[in-house]
């Protein structure tokens, strides 16, 4: 059981040097107000241990400035889409748009309809303007995160009205609306105001600070180094207009936690300091449990303590690299993973051990559940573990045990370093490092600074990674392998796809079903294609759906999301996009 660090001094120091704090010193990015701000009482602040100025420049609120700019931080209590997506109601949640629908049906062209009583903090209206500004910015400015799909795929942004936009795209796109306009977890875009950002020298540039209209509820009031605050408009448009009530929340302090030891934040949500923080290892968020019953996970105070995250992990390899490019090779490394025993070691029977490399949200759950995936997994037999026949693989491969029992080759022992990263994979690696030497494979972790780099380097060993993509159908995780991706060795790998994985045949299949509707047939039976050949070749070796156990104190707010309390269906994580519906459908509890 992990034990906190309970040293008054040593507390005290880190508590005064991250306590929300209205005294700034001024510094050239700061947002310092210009008049001391009032004094709220805690019951009526929200306290959120994460990052501050870990992914963005200290004082850029403008969603265009990349890098520099994240909504992770806060951010996205100002910034709103068209729509959300509640991942476990499987529903589309309208919200600067009434409606976002296709009208051809062969997904060529869309049409947009605003909410007439949408708002900018300054007053004025939401209107299509802002919308063709925005869908025009991520075509002209190639730094912004959507400028690949939108130069490729639109053709026209035609405003009919204020409150109607016209798309039309180059060839069918029937994931563009869910996948680019949609905001979810850590994907989809806010729609920016166009007449300030128009009156801007370079709008890519121009950092935003307090200044910059936004239709979201909280305005930022304040931000350092340390924290950042945000303080409630009472005015937001969504109230009168019927999306939420008015917040409970008056005030958001984000603190920063980014050199703060992990048991440390877990002390200060045990002591109701923090009403929430990043997400913690399963030990630790048990401890928090037990040393204070107002503090729940997604799944109360039962196992596994955490929601279904979209970041599946693998072991993925260099398919380019030696001896990792041989199919048999990567097989050999799958059948040597135990994953019922990682269910019972780490997730105490919880079935978190995956043979995908998508999350098995309600639409996934259904395509990994259809006639077609089960003929490819019973053909392939994915999440096999089978020693002896892993065993024969490295032999054919012409490996043989050495002495000290490890697979070696021309004097060399098989390179199994796994790349990873502690604060997240300090449960899970250690132990897959140690099935791998249990099979022969020499195997270790490195938690260095230098384990990303090895990854996008290419270098020999396994990366610790996830696949951020699909989340409706599995056409975007299936895409992270196709070859046009491919990046040679000595580049970089080119946005996380570390296998470098080509293949014609598999190319052609994706190719094929990329104009098809998640519902097609045809689509179906070719993604079951697709990820037959997946497991055929090990591509990478899935190993866990990725769990976020957040902590979740009730002594000043209730209504957290839960597995008993979906609401609106978003997942639990306040940084993500949907954040803000978090943070403003919380209920006071009445604690002074």
């Amino acid at each position: 059981m992990v034990k906190f660090k309970l040293l008054a001094a040593a507390m005290f120091a880190a508590a005064t040097a991250l306590a929300p704090s209205l005294a700034y010193s001024q510094a050239a990015s700061e947002i310092v107000p210009a008049t001391p701000l009032p004094e709220l009482p805690r019951n009526q602040t929200l306290v959120l241990g994460w990052g501050v100025a870990g992914g963005s420049s200290v004082g850029t609120t403008n969603p265009w400035v990349l890098p520099g700019y994240t909504h992770q931080e806060g951010n996205n209590l100002m910034w709103e889409p068209l729509m959300y997506f509640g991942i476990y109601n499987n529903s589309y949640i309208p919200w600067l748009a009434d409606s976002m629908e296709y009208t051809s049906d062969d997904f060529t062209s869309l049409e947009i309809k605003l909410n007439k009583d949408a708002k900018w903090s300054d007053g004025t209206p939401v209107t299509s303007k802002d919308v063709v500004y925005t869908f025009e910015g991520q075509i002209k400015y190639e730094t912004l995160p959507y400028h690949t799909q939108f130069a490729d795929i639109v053709d026209t942004v035609t405003a009919v009205d204020d409150l109607t936009v016209q798309m039309t795209f180059k060839g069918p796109a029937p994931r563009f609306k869910f996948e680019v306009l949609t905001e979810k977890f850590d994907t989809g875009i806010p729609i920016v105001p166009a007449a300030y950002l128009e009156a801007q020298e370079d709008p890519t540039k121009a950092p935003g600070r307090d200044e910059i209209p936004h239709s979201g509820p909280y305005d930022i009031v304040a931000w350092n180094a340390n924290q950042k605050i945000f303080n409630l408009r009472e005015d937001w448009w969504a109230i009168a207009a019927g999306r939420m009530a008015l917040p409970d929340v008056k005030r958001v302090v984000v603190v920063n936690i980014l050199t703060t030891p992990i048991d440390t934040v877990a002390q200060r949500i045990v002591n109701n300091e923090f009403d929430s923080s990043v997400d913690m290892r399963a030990q630790i968020i048990a401890t928090i449990l037990e040393q204070n019953p107002e503090v729940q996970s997604w799944t109360g105070n039962e196992s596994p303590y955490g929601y279904l995250d979209w970041w599946p992990n693998s072991l993925w390899m260099n398919t380019q690299l030696e001896p990792y490019s041989d199919p048999n090779i990567r097989k050999a490394i799958s059948l040597a993973i135990n994953r019922d025993l990682i269910n019972e070691v780490l997730y105490e029977g919880a079935s978190i051990a995956t043979i995908y490399p998508f999350p098995l949200y309600p639409n996934l759950q259904a395509f990994a559940d259809s006639p077609e995936v089960k003929a490819e997994q019973a053909k392939y037999n994915p999440g096999t573990f089978d020693v002896e026949e892993s065993a024969r693989l490295m032999t054919e491969a012409g490996w043989a045990l050495n002495g000290a029992g490890l697979w070696e080759k021309d004097g060399n022992t098989f390179d199994a370093t796994i790349q990873a990263f502690e604060s997240i994979h300090g449960d899970i690696a250690p132990v897959l490092a140690e099935m791998l030497r249990q099979a022969g494979f020499d195997s270790n972790v490195n938690f260095g600074t230098d384990a990303y780099q090895n990854m996008v380097d290419g270098k020999a060993g396994f990366y610790m990674f996830g696949h951020g993509a699909s989340l409706f159908d599995p056409y975007e995780a299936l895409n992270l392998f196709h070859g046009k991706y491919s990046q040679a060795i000595g580049t970089g790998a080119g946005n996380n796809r570390f296998s470098r994985y080509s293949n014609p045949e598999y190319d052609a299949i994706l190719d094929k079903i990329a104009p098809l509707a998640s519902d097609d047939p045809a689509f179906i039976a070719g993604a079951a294609q697709a990820l037959g050949i997946y497991w055929r070749d090990t591509i990478d070796v899935p190993v866990i759906q990725w769990l976020h156990r957040i902590p979740y104190n009730n002594h000043y707010w209730t209504n957290w999301p839960s597995s008993t309390n979906v609401g609106l269906g978003t997942n639990g994580a306040f940084w993500a996009h949907t954040g803000m519906l978090v943070m403003a459908g919380l209920k006071a509890s009445g604690a002074e």
